[in-house]
């Protein structure tokens, strides 16, 4: 079964490789010693970068799967995916 539309999972493997080396910026600036808000403000954009990354597997997943659930009849199980996802984003 496929989950994924071809361009999201593009587009999410590309943010991921983004993220990727954020990470590694932000090792580095660890071991350079960098300024502490220096790194504050990359950690926060790494915290976007995956907020991002959750808006588009949330959108696939309602736009796709749910949709899919409500039209085999299976209301319950996309209301209670629906609920899961919404107190996971709540965290």
């Amino acid at each position: 079964m496929k989950y994924m539309e071809d361009i999201t999972k593009k587009k999410i493997i590309q943010r991921f490789k983004i993220l990727k080396g954020q990470i590694a910026a932000l090792e580095n600036m660890v071991v350079n010693d960098t300024y502490c808000i220096d790194v504050i403000t990359q950690t926060s954009a790494v915290k976007q970068g995956l907020s991002n990354v959750e808006d588009l597997l949330l959108e696939n997943h309602l736009g796709g799967c749910i949709l899919k659930q409500v039209h085999a009849g299976q209301i319950d199980k996309a209301k209670q995916e629906i609920l899961k996802v919404y107190k996971l984003k709540r965290k």
